[in-house]
């Protein structure tokens, strides 16, 4: 039986082999990911982000324990810097979802940025893709935790959460301009600091400044999430999202929207891939940067000479 069809069969170890052929840029995960490709669209991906320090792995934790206490099946992939001498995950607080590493309905991966901006790994798209081929309903993706770089999660999720605490300085300073525009629930979590009150008025008046804001009024949960305090009120706010977007084909444009982002990347990658491989055959490549360096030619014409060869 091949890969794809262990997959939609159940099979956890086949899943996890995938993931890694997918990090690796294994051929065979192209195969695999095509073949899967017509049976995702079903579940609903959450993505959890914020400044370091807000505590989005404990929330993500207790949000694992919601659902499954629901009866949902949830996948999670958690993004995490890349170590610089292994260019593996460093699994930081991670540690803290390892009891639900035996629960049949959980599946969990942890994977390393390796240097890709913007707080998600390059692959995370082809991972989600996997969970949701498996079956699982929800799909948590939880950032690297960057700050204000962590705007490209809402290609990636159909429900953004933003999470803050309090005591950061500034609260509209942590959490403002991009950040402030992809939210379509804010976290004010471990609520029971001193602070918390103005940090949710920050975050209302920093909301109620955004023109650009939509129909959909994003609410401001508060969470003291190492005591499992206001996560019942969080995933309401993510199902009420949920509903609304549904109910509005919003849903629909969301999915249109990562499906442009991800045909784009991937449209990137192997134009680039494609340009450097003619480019640098035979040396060509470092001749044509060296003529830049002693200015015989720019940048702009050098690339306009190798997309030429592509006939672009």
């Amino acid at each position: 039986m091949d890969l794809a069809r262990k997959i939609l069969a159940g099979d956890v170890r086949s899943v996890a082999r995938l993931m890694s052929l997918i990090e690796n840029g294994e051929a065979e995960a192209i195969r695999a990911l095509k073949d899967l490709y017509p049976h995702t669209g079903k579940a609903h991906i959450v993505g959890i982000t914020g400044p370091p320090g807000s505590g989005k792995s404990t929330l993500t934790d207790r949000l694992i324990e919601a659902y499954r206490a629901c009866g949902r099946t949830v996948g999670i992939v958690a993004v995490d810097p890349t170590s610089p001498f292994t260019g593996g995950a460093i699994l930081a607080d991670r540690l803290r979802m390892q009891r639900h590493y035996l629960d049949d309905g959980v599946f969990i991966r942890s994977m390393a940025t390796r240097g890709h901006l913007g707080g998600l790994a390059r692959a995370t798209n082809d991972v989600v893709d996997v969970l949701d081929a498996a079956g699982k309903d929800v799909i948590v993706v939880e950032t690297v935790g960057v700050g204000q770089a962590e705007v490209e999660i809402v290609k990636a999720a159909h429900t953004s959460v933003v999470t803050t605490v309090p005591g950061l300085g500034d609260g509209v300073q942590t959490i403002k301009a991009g950040i402030m525009e992809i939210g379509d629930i804010f976290v004010v979590n471990k609520a029971d600091r001193e602070g918390a009150d103005r940090t949710v008025r920050d975050i209302e008046m920093a909301l109620m400044m955004n023109p650009a804001r939509g129909p959909w009024t994003p609410p401001i949960c508060r969470t003291v999430a190492t005591k499992g305090e206001g996560v019942e009120g969080l995933l309401e706010a993510i199902e009420a999202h949920r509903k609304f977007f549904l109910g509005a084909d919003g849903l629909r444009g969301k999915a249109r929207e990562r499906t442009e982002h991800t045909f784009m990347e991937l449209l990137r990658e192997r134009l680039s891939s494609r340009a450097l491989d003619r480019a640098g055959g035979n040396g060509t490549l470092a001749r044509l940067l060296d003529r830049i360096v002693r200015r015989e030619t720019d940048p702009y014409t050098a690339v306009e000479e190798v997309l030429s060869k592509l006939g672009l």
